[in-house]
């Protein structure tokens, strides 16, 4: 379909209004804070893909509407919210559409009995929560896009938050919700507790990345806010593998402390800037714990054991305040003018492990970025969520740019490290961002022999291939390469045990 055509039809379905066609809202639209992207912007080079128009619908009617008319005509269609992936998860195939669902922001229902309150997918997470505040309540969920994310991307992209260790991710915190599939479906999973009746129905939406249906509401959890019970205290560990063992003990041991973060000396000296608080060549051990004043006070008791039995030294409430006071600054600061003056990449990449590899996963990546990464400037890492059985690595990094048109892949070059480190240990290569495009093509190692099940579920859900096209599965990256090894459900029945190995091999 000609785009003058496509933008007429869309403004027959919504209106002239809700469709936006001007370059400036289509390239804020699907703008991504990926690193190499932001640098590339900085330096006025903007190779990111543009989309033919924006719509913004009202309502979950006009969502339908839109989905509907995009799919019989095959027209490709990303969907978003708040607009602050880091993955390129919402930048559009060229000449599709981006649906954006900031529009449909409402508190439809705060339910003191029940727990919970529902709310429409362009709600911001930072609204909801101080709404929550007012009456006594909070969402339990607090990650660093607070200020700019909305709650349909969250539900999306699997997110997390800061407090995660005893509230969950977002997964735990979603009790049902509404979405609207391909082909302009209505669907509805109702609210309960909890039911056996199948497959959990939440989790076709949760983390799919808009690429199975759009998330229109949800609704979730809500718990008793006690911030003035909270007990908080910092401490200086040796080096990261105590700290992780620490905490693994903690775990282990069934104590659930609110936030648990682990921080190596690199970021102690040049993220958090508190090499003044913390003893020379030590990471930094924080806690929170939260919830009735004889929860918290118990936890933060046992915790002061396990301080006293692994020999670290308590450096008080202050670095933690600090932390809190900072946590979400860069939300204000996306762009990173600053570092770009200096010629700096900076950015992060997210994985998780168990126990007994998080050590080896971490110990491995710095190893390796410092000896083969020529052009690094930094590599850090902290654990910020933590399990029974395991814990994340939240990496960072920064690296000195030779040129605009060489920044993409010497940042893939810094994150392959990572990736295959993880990978070599059984890990998880995306925590809690999400997978966005920038990790297609890792997808089959990720997955092993269940990677086929997603493309059973996109051949059902969507059988045009209309949403979100390159996210999780790895079609648009290979169709590139040849139509004939674009991989569908039927090409991995009886694959030798290598397959998956051998596509990311040849992407």
């Amino acid at each position: 379909m000609e785009k003058s055509q496509l933008i007429e039809e869309l403004r027959l379905i919504l209106g002239a209004e809700k469709v936006l066609t001007d370059e400036e809202a289509v390239l804020e639209a699907g703008k991504d804070y990926i690193g190499f992207r932001i640098y590339e912007r900085t330096d006025g080079k903007n190779f990111a893909p543009r989309a033919a128009c924006v719509v913004k619908p009202a309502n979950t009617e006009e969502v339908s509407k839109v989905m509907k008319f995009l799919n019989e005509n095959k027209i490709d269609a990303v969907p978003r919210t708040g607009g602050s992936s880091v993955t390129q998860s919402i930048e559009p195939v060229p000449g599709g559409v981006i649906i954006d669902g900031s529009a449909m922001n409402e508190i439809l229902k705060i339910d003191e009995i029940n727990m919970t309150v529902t709310v429409r997918c362009g709600t911001p997470l930072e609204y909801l929560e101080n709404v929550l505040n007012e009456k006594g309540y909070s969402a339990g969920h607090f990650p660093q896009s607070l200020p700019m994310a909305h709650i349909g991307g969250l539900v999306a992209t699997r997110s997390i938050g800061q407090f995660s260790t005893l509230y969950g991710g977002i997964e735990d915190l979603v009790v049902g919700l509404e979405a609207v599939l391909a082909d302009g479906e209505i669907i509805r999973v109702k609210n309960v507790p909890r039911r056996s009746c199948g497959p959990d129905l939440r989790h076709l939406f949760i983390g799919s990345e808009g690429m199975l249906g759009f998330i229109t509401e949800v609704t979730v959890k809500i718990f008793k806010y006690r911030p003035e019970e909270r007990w908080l205290q910092a401490y200086a560990v040796k080096d990261m593998q105590t700290g992780l063992d620490m905490i693994r003990a903690i775990m282990s041991d069934g104590y659930k402390p609110a936030v648990v973060r682990l921080h190596d000396t690199a970021e102690v000296q040049l993220l958090l800037k508190l090499e003044d608080a913390v003893p020379p060549e030590h990471a930094l051990l924080m806690f929170i714990a939260d919830g009735p004043a004889s929860v918290a006070k118990a936890t933060g008791a046992a915790i002061e054991e396990y301080a006293a039995q692994f020999g670290v030294t308590g450096l008080g409430e202050k670095p933690v305040l600090s932390w809190l006071k900072t946590r979400n600054d860069e939300c204000y600061h996306m762009e990173r003018r600053g570092y770009h003056a200096m010629g700096l990449v900076v950015d992060t990449c997210e994985i998780s492990a168990e126990w007994s590899e998080i050590g080896g996963v971490y110990s491995a990546v710095i190893k390796r970025l410092s000896e083969e990464i020529e052009y690094l400037a930094y590599a850090g890492g902290h654990a910020s969520h933590s399990y029974m059985q395991g814990t994340n690595i939240y990496f960072t990094f920064a690296f000195l740019a030779r040129n605009v048109e060489l920044v993409k892949d010497d940042y893939m070059r810094v994150v392959g490290v990572i990736l295959e480190e993880t990978l070599k240990r059984g890990g998880s290569i995306a925590h809690h961002h999400g997978s966005g495009k920038y990790r297609t093509s890792w997808m089959p190692r990720e997955h092993g022999t269940s990677y086929p099940l997603l493309y059973k579920l996109k051949d059902a859900l969507d059988p045009n291939h209309i949403l979100n096209k390159g996210v999780l599965l790895s079609e648009v990256s290979l169709r590139e390469t040849s139509a004939e090894t674009c991989p569908k459900a039927g090409r991995f029945q009886n694959a030798p045990p290598d397959f998956f190995r051998v596509q990311v091999d040849k992407e």
